[in-house]
């Protein structure tokens, strides 16, 4: 029941920007030209993908949007320049608050978020919502390609499941069990939308490794999103990554029962091979 609320609730929420974004349309018509890509997340909350997509931000020839709900859209069927307008006004608006998410805040000094010198790259950080809305409508995907008509390319940021289920404890007052069990929901879906790409359309990445090899992480990302990997702005951003990950693993209650159930359902996904409880 919670996963088609919220999907109806954003819908309707959705109907209120069509006319809004057909205007912004046609006033940012001329920025959107030069757009050869559009980027979405795909995965789970508390994973990382803010800081990544913050980051992608930040280059001069990249924007993202923070969970704008781009498919939303795709199924009530705004038009491609309508969508692009909504990310642009969104991307903007989330920099003038300090990129905050929580109690974190992910702004890169001297570089270029919430704006852009040649914009060749577009994107949403929405991934848990992406991954619901094509569970519903696996169609979804291909209905995107046809109304974008650019390239497309995918980013899954994975995050050891003990700190991510933990984290997600903080959001809607669940069981540590049922937290669980919605997570690996979200790994089935997020496997399925693997198969449906192609392999030159797909990045993935831990979030332990953009943390401790932030630098090696944002030149990849930026060679699979085709833009240059700017040596200024690696630099500017490496220089705002955290120096070590935090682990809300240890700030829940988890019995044995309950990590030896979560290993058991790790070692059903590929992307999730290597993690333990004590690493």
């Amino acid at each position: 029941m919670y996963e088609r609320g919220y999907i109806v609730n954003e819908l309707l929420k959705g109907g209120k920007d069509y006319i809004a974004s057909f205007y912004a349309a046609l006033k940012y018509r001329e920025l959107f030209k030069t757009i050869e890509t559009y980027c979405m997340f795909i995965g789970y909350q508390k994973s990382g993908k803010t800081l990544t997509a913050s980051l992608l931000d930040a280059h001069p020839n990249m924007l993202f949007a923070d969970e704008l709900g781009t498919l939303k859209y795709v199924y009530a069927g705004f038009t491609q320049k309508q969508i692009y307008a909504l990310l642009l006004e969104n991307s903007r608006a989330f920099t003038k608050t300090g990129r905050k998410d929580e109690a974190d805040a992910f702004v890169v000094p001297n570089q270029w978020q919430g704006r852009f010198r040649k914009l060749s790259l577009i994107g949403d950080n929405h991934g848990e919502a992406a991954v619901l809305r094509l569970r519903a409508r696996p169609w979804l995907l291909g209905r995107l390609r046809n109304i974008m008509k650019v390239k497309i390319k995918v980013i899954h940021v994975v995050r050891n499941p003990y700190d991510n289920i933990s984290a997600m404890l903080k959001r809607r007052n669940l069981t540590l069990a049922e937290k669980g069990n919605y997570y690996f929901s979200l790994c089935e879906t997020v496997t399925n939308i693997r198969q449906q790409l192609n392999p030159d359309e797909l990045f993935e990445f831990r979030y332990e490794s953009l943390i401790a090899e932030p630098e090696r992480i944002l030149k990849e990302l930026c060679f699979f999103l085709g833009v240059d990997a700017r040596e200024d702005y690696i630099k500017d951003c490496v220089a705002t990554i955290f120096k070590s990950h935090r682990k809300p693993r240890y700030d829940a209650i988890w019995g044995s029962e309950s990590i030896t159930t979560v290993k058991e359902k790790m070692s059903r996904f590929s992307f999730l091979k290597g993690y333990s409880y004590t690493d």
